[in-house]
């Protein structure tokens, strides 16, 4: 299926939300933005984005914001779920834009974006405002456009990208503003993110008649968490098991013991040992086994760290016993699953 520009983007459109909204511009002159898709871009983020600068048009009567989409070839883009999208041209001749920002999915680190950083770097120089959403931060990192600047990245990426760029001030909020950089995780955040820059340049009122032709009841703070709490993952509501869960995930590097655990929520081991059959089915040990193994296998799939790195990175101080409890876990080595990712990287190229 093949989209083109003029079925995604219309820029003015009868019967505007309200009127009233124009009073609030705080510029007359149009905002241009550039939405610089790579393969296998996520739709959602980017429908998320774009509508939300659409809506803002419709909201005021007149053009807020115009865009156009570019591409590496400067014809198509392939989003994730396989829709092709139509662009005005290359990267390579974007020029003159007040906003551009790149829009990232799966498999973005396999990629070589040479003539995308020069793009963006030749924006920057000429003032440009510079943004992604979902993987696209990854872009940004390895152009050296987010040094000095506070970013955020899909809470999946996060781990790939922070041990690559050890430096960058990464974190894990919903999105990051920072002066003319701005970042999100992906999916819907991408809607928030565009909501509050509509609020600062164009007022309140923009931005929430945005926000209710999206149905999007509330605009998120930039420092919400990206995943859903424990409670919502595991299912479960026993707050000593959530704690432990939570000490589980926050200490891969150098897991804690049995004992340590179950001090930490005052039982003894063996109670621990009962409250997570009860609640998950699977021993306290099974279960740190498999969140750590999960960390590894991101790392495999998203970075080139070695993999003896890897199993340090997630508790392992044996090569051997690392490659016997992945296989176990995923049905391969971890040498198998790095592997099919360099396949799969040259099969892209």
């Amino acid at each position: 299926m093949v989209v083109g520009m003029e079925q995604i983007a219309t820029f003015s459109e009868a019967s505007p939300v309200s009127p009233a909204a124009v009073g609030e511009t705080v510029s007359g002159k149009a905002i241009t933005v550039g939405f610089m898709l790579v393969e296998r871009f996520s739709m959602i983020a980017f429908s998320s984005a774009i509508e939300a600068l659409r809506l803002a048009n419709r909201a005021a009567g007149r053009d807020l914001y115009r865009y156009s989409l570019w591409s590496e070839d400067g014809t198509k883009c392939t989003a994730s779920n396989g829709i092709e999208i139509k662009v005005s041209g290359r990267f390579g001749d974007v020029q003159d834009f007040d906003m551009l920002i790149v829009c990232g999915g799966l498999d973005i680190q396999k990629a070589d974006h040479r003539a995308l950083h020069a793009a963006l770097r030749r924006a920057s120089a000429r003032g440009s405002a510079i943004g992604a959403v979902c993987t696209g931060t990854y872009v940004l990192a390895k152009a050296g456009l987010l040094d000095g600047y506070r970013a955020t990245i899909h809470w999946e990426n996060l781990p790939g990208l922070m041990s690559e760029h050890e430096g960058l001030e990464i974190g894990s909020d919903l999105f990051e503003i920072d002066r003319n950089r701005f970042t999100c995780a992906g999916g819907t955040a991408a809607a928030d993110m565009m909501l509050s820059l509509i609020m600062r340049e164009h007022g309140p009122t923009v931005a929430s008649n945005v926000a209710d032709q999206l149905i999007h009841h509330r605009i998120r703070d930039s420092c919400e968490r990206q995943r859903m709490d424990l409670r919502m993952r595991l299912g479960v509501a026993h707050p000593k098991l959530l704690k432990v869960v939570g000490l589980m995930e926050a200490s891969l590097a150098e897991p804690l013991g049995s004992q340590e655990l179950a001090e930490a929520v005052h039982l003894s081991t063996r109670q621990l040992e009962r409250l997570f059959l009860k609640y998950l089915g699977r021993s306290p040990a099974k279960h740190y086994l498999r969140i750590r193994l999960e960390h590894a296998r991101d790392l495999i799939r998203q970075t080139a760290m070695p993999l003896l790195s890897v199993a340090m990175e997630c508790g392992f101080t044996s090569a051997s016993h690392f490659s016997k409890a992945y296989l176990d876990c995923f049905g391969q080595p971890p040498s198998a699953e790095r592997k099919v990712v360099q396949a799969r990287a040259l099969a892209q190229a």
